[in-house]
């Protein structure tokens, strides 16, 4: 009986350090803050303009894209016209990972360039099922001002053609950050 006690007496003054911890943590007068981010992402596969290139394929027929790797190199813009003012770059990469839905799973870094946010990045990574009319998809951190970041993209695509796979996608962004 001797032993349970003392170990349950570490475990307690273990969780009583970590609590601690966190409250010293927040005790520098640092609060979180909400940003609301709102810009548009112009994906093309396609022309002397690419911003994205197909680098692998399943050896599939499939409808979907399933097996497809795609990396990208997208510009984030003001407005929903790819010369509108450039904003930032999206940076990363998306597979085809659904066999009966075409579904994206996307791994994004958004990389900002300009005003408040310049060096600033957002990293965004979830499943994208791309003909759903509005999509959310999770942030799940940042650097610079976004450094600690966590929060939500709504996705609305704005034009899409499925030949030859360009695309002009919304994002309606909530970020929260210290």
């Amino acid at each position: 009986m001797g032993k349970l006690s003392v170990r349950a007496n570490i475990a307690e003054i273990a969780m009583s350090l970590l609590v601690l911890l966190c409250v010293l943590q927040r005790s520098d007068g640092t609060k979180e803050k909400t940003t609301h981010l709102h810009f548009y992402f112009h994906d093309r596969l396609a022309g002397i303009n690419a911003t994205a290139v197909a680098v692998a394929s399943a050896n599939v027929t499939s409808a979907t894209g399933f097996g497809g790797v795609v990396v990208l190199d997208d510009p984030l813009t003001e407005g929903p016209n790819v010369t509108s003012k450039l904003l930032g770059r999206a940076q990363g990469l998306y597979a085809g990972v659904g066999q009966e839905q075409h579904v994206l799973l996307m791994v994004l870094t958004f990389v900002f360039q300009t005003g408040e946010y310049n060096g600033s990045t957002l990293t965004m990574v979830g499943n994208d099922v791309i003909f759903n009319k509005v999509r959310e998809l999770p942030i799940v951190g940042g650097s610079g001002v976004f450094r600690l970041a966590r929060g939500y993209a709504l996705l609305q695509t704005i034009t899409a053609a499925s030949s030859p796979g360009n695309a002009t996608v919304e994002h309606n962004v909530t970020v929260y950050h210290y």
